[in-house]
């Protein structure tokens, strides 16, 4: 008999956790309550029970010896509340499967790295807490709202600054791997696949988590400066109590955390009036006391 020496990274067994046999049924059960669409291979949730009994010993041992190619996701435009669009990428219920097998074991792992300050996608956080601590600031007289507009976040992600910043958390080559080629998997639009070099599409199971891993060094900025803030994935408003303050920290995001040129902020005064903003926040914060609602303005 040959035995083949485990690599460090094989040794952590991490991708073991994510194949185990609890973190799958707990998984399988999350995608089944999630529903969804099909990905590109029409395969529904409700055909997935018959469809692992076939076909999940070859998946798994794929996964677990790193050589697991997942499938393209399929591009779905939705309309956004304020305009535009918000591209998906919708993957295979198998793949979906997958990456929240993954998202379950990876959570504990980077979750106490966290901004108190996020709110977004995290377990025990959502967005009533996020509008509670943010009309607690305007109560507290920080009545200077920036509102950072991170454009199109999601589709232009780095991918090796994203590697770079699991590995230092991850030390099993075959998540990380598999990771990365869930990151680079084409998408399909029209019947054509196309590549992908960029980005982090919304519509799977990890994607919440991996934006989370990359804006913390967003929320690590703004904490380093003094401000206050409240983040929701990549929706961010500073609060603060005079307008010079607001116009300071405008230059965070693209100067400082490197998320592309097309990063934006508008200063404006809490609360919104009733006919102004369509972002998230706007519509939170309309209710504050406040009497002197002016206009959007920029500083």
């Amino acid at each position: 008999m040959v035995c083949r020496m485990q690599t460090k990274a094989e040794a952590s067994g991490l991708m073991e956790a994510v194949v185990g046999r609890r973190n799958l049924q707990l998984a399988y059960q999350r995608v089944v309550e999630n529903k969804g669409a099909a990905g590109v291979d029409d395969i529904a949730v409700s055909e997935l029970k018959d469809h692992l009994k076939q076909h999940w010993p070859q998946v798994r041992a794929k996964l677990l010896t790193g050589v697991y190619v997942p499938q393209a996701v399929r591009r779905v435009d939705i309309p956004k509340p304020d305009g535009g669009l918000r591209t998906l990428g919708i993957p295979t219920v198998v793949d979906r499967l997958i990456q929240q097998a993954l998202h379950q074991v990876l959570s504990p792992i980077f979750e106490p790295e966290f901004s108190e300050a996020s709110y977004g996608f995290r377990p025990g956080r959502n967005a009533h807490q996020a509008v509670q601590a943010a009309r607690q600031y305007v109560a507290a007289g920080k009545r200077w709202v920036v509102d950072m507009d991170l454009e199109k976040f999601f589709d232009r992600v780095d991918h090796e600054l994203m590697m770079g910043k699991l590995a230092q958390k991850i030390d099993d080559a075959r998540v990380l791997k598999l990771i990365r080629r869930y990151l680079e998997a084409g998408m399909m639009a029209d019947g054509l696949v196309r590549p992908r070099g960029e980005g982090t599409p919304q519509g799977g199971p990890l994607s919440p988590l991996l934006s989370n891993i990359i804006l913390t060094e967003l929320d690590r900025e703004l904490e380093r400066r003094g401000h206050a803030f409240c983040r929701y994935a990549d929706d961010c408003n500073v609060m603060c109590a005079v307008s010079g303050r607001a116009r300071g920290c405008w230059r965070v995001s693209p100067g400082s955390c490197r998320f592309g040129s097309n990063s934006r902020s508008m200063a404006r005064r809490a609360r919104w009036p009733s006919r102004g903003g369509g972002s998230f926040w706007a519509t939170a914060l309309r209710g504050t006391d406040n009497r002197s609602c002016g206009s959007q303005r920029r500083a």
